[in-house]
């Protein structure tokens, strides 16, 4: 979202990549590249290029590294080597500490973002609502909610007997700023990711039950099982470093070697 406000604020074209997507291409993803910084040399309004999780494709160079991901490097390298007014990239990653040091040279600032706090846990939990299920049935919603697109795909789901487009959500009563405030204080340590999967999974919730109204009860069961697996997940993730604060040792070592 960050990098979207800034691409649209700067008045820049921007062009988003998964640092994931980089190895299935193999060879090829030195050829899009170098067509995707091409195009930023085209532009007339210039190109913002962000690349989330980073690291898959950025990371430090070594003999276990693939020679597809190794030329993505090292085109990256080759056409960041100067500065332009042609494009701007912005990477995103949890792990600063596993990216080349040539791509740590070439980034300018380094922005730390914290986990949201209980207050804005509060705002997105709200913002996702509205999203994932006030808006739910309409081209404006999220999760696949909207009317199908093209004339072939709402042919194939009339012959399937499908729906068209989902059942609008009806809110229930008690599903207010209160139960969201209530939610807010138990997701401490929550992403923003995680919220917005938490409220898409309460949307299918919604789906999966006899009417297409969001209750408090339905809100809470799916809450508790979301809070289960953030449990899980971040002893998995202490298990794995060794140590519950590596990771945020990491992010503020990059960020206060700017």
């Amino acid at each position: 979202m960050a990098a979207k406000r800034l691409a649209r604020t700067s008045g820049m074209d921007y062009a988003i990549l998964s640092g994931g997507d980089v190895a299935p291409l193999g060879g090829g993803a030195v050829t899009q590249l170098h067509s995707t910084f091409d195009w930023a040399e085209r532009s007339r309004k210039g190109l913002l290029l962000f690349i989330d999780e980073a690291d898959a494709f950025l990371g430090r160079r070594n003999d276990a590294m693939s020679e597809g991901l190794r030329g993505s490097l090292n085109a990256l390298l080759f056409r960041t080597g100067d500065q332009s007014r042609d494009f701007m990239v912005v990477l995103a990653t949890n792990r600063p500490g596993d990216l080349d040091d040539a791509v740590i040279d070439r980034m300018d600032e380094a922005i730390h973002f914290d986990l949201p706090g209980r207050e804005q846990r509060g705002k997105l939990l709200a913002l996702y609502l509205d999203k994932y299920v006030s808006k739910a049935g309409t081209e404006q919603g999220e999760a696949g909610s909207g009317k199908a697109a093209g004339l072939g795909q709402r042919l194939s789901m009339m012959l399937r007997g499908r729906k068209l487009a989902a059942d609008r959500i009806a809110i229930g009563a008690g599903v207010d700023a209160a139960l969201l405030d209530e939610a807010a204080a138990q997701m401490d340590g929550f992403s923003g990711r995680e919220i917005a999967k938490f409220m898409a999974s309460v949307q299918a919730a919604v789906y999966g039950s006899a009417q297409a109204v969001l209750t408090p009860e339905i809100f809470r069961r799916v809450l508790q099982a979301k809070l289960q697996e953030h449990a899980a997940r971040k002893s998995f993730v202490l298990g794995h470093h060794g140590a519950g604060d590596s990771v945020q040792v990491a992010v503020d070592a990059a960020s206060s070697s700017k």
